[in-house]
């Protein structure tokens, strides 16, 4: 075991995969004993291969069944050409820097270009049409507003949420929140996005309507995606009249409704 870095025991002795595994670990070196999670210092996680693009699932070793059956799963999901994206990005990321000088207008760029005509082209096999569409898009001028987006947190179960407000937080720079968006909502928010909360409570200081509106106008005029996260609907007066107050600002406010709150499910009342 001198000269390795990594070692497998696959044999149905156990006496002999303990002394394999006792000899490996005096040595500082990986070893995995197949089928025994006690006697293994790394696992295999079930891969599916896009490359460059992998994508690993593990279960610790726990239940290599399902780490199977999701890797299935996810297999059927996945294009088989999804590598291709991988490899035009990487190719376009110097010529990018040069073009888009900020972190946050590549990566809108690439938000935009990951989920629209170059990728389909691409996934389809039509490099050429998709290098030309990809093109097109770094010659389109960078925005000089961004948006305002109302999104319903519905009754505060994280599961519950539409798919296209779960695509609209993922995608925020900077979620106003409050109080009623419970924190496995707010877990789903993009890790480097900024929340701010601006709900109301009682006995503790609340931003004022009229500067939540604000605030929200500005961080849109200064480029961002902006969501305005409500606990329960957002199209249940008075929040209609809210969003009314941000359209004057001049940013669309796309409606993402929630799903009607079932009452079992209902922690503060619908109207308030």
């Amino acid at each position: 075991m001198d000269d390795v870095f990594l070692v497998i025991a696959a044999t149905e002795d156990e006496a002999l995969n303990q002394r394999v595994f006792a000899a490996a670990n005096a040595r500082y070196r990986l070893v995995n004993v197949v089928d025994n999670q006690a006697l293994c210092s790394f696992v295999f996680p079930s891969i599916v291969d896009r490359s460059p693009l992998l994508v690993a699932i593990s279960s610790s070793g726990k239940a290599p069944v399902l780490s199977r059956i999701l890797r299935e799963k996810i297999e059927a999901l996945l294009p088989t050409n999804l590598g291709r994206l991988a490899e035009s990005a990487s190719y376009w990321r110097n010529h990018l820097k040069t073009r888009l000088t900020t972190t946050e207008a590549r990566r809108r760029f690439w938000e935009r270009v990951f989920t629209g005509r170059f990728a389909s082209l691409m996934v389809a096999g039509n490099s050429a049409e998709a290098e030309k569409a990809l093109q097109d898009e770094l010659d389109k001028p960078e925005r000089e507003t961004g948006e305002i987006i109302l999104v319903g947190a519905g009754p505060g179960d994280a599961g519950l949420l539409t798919l296209r407000g779960l695509q609209a937080i993922q995608q925020a720079d900077v979620v106003f929140h409050d109080h009623l968006v419970t924190q496995p909502v707010l877990e789903l928010v993009r890790r480097d996005a900024e929340l701010i909360c601006v709900g109301k409570r009682a006995g503790e200081h609340s931003v004022p309507q009229h500067e939540t509106n604000q605030l929200l106008v500005e961080a849109a005029k200064a480029g961002k995606t902006v969501v305005r996260l409500k606990g329960g609907d957002p199209f249940i007066l008075p929040r209609r009249r809210r969003a009314a107050g941000c359209r004057r600002g001049g940013d669309p406010v796309p409606w993402c409704r929630a799903s009607p709150q079932p009452p079992g499910r209902r922690p503060t009342p619908v109207f308030r």
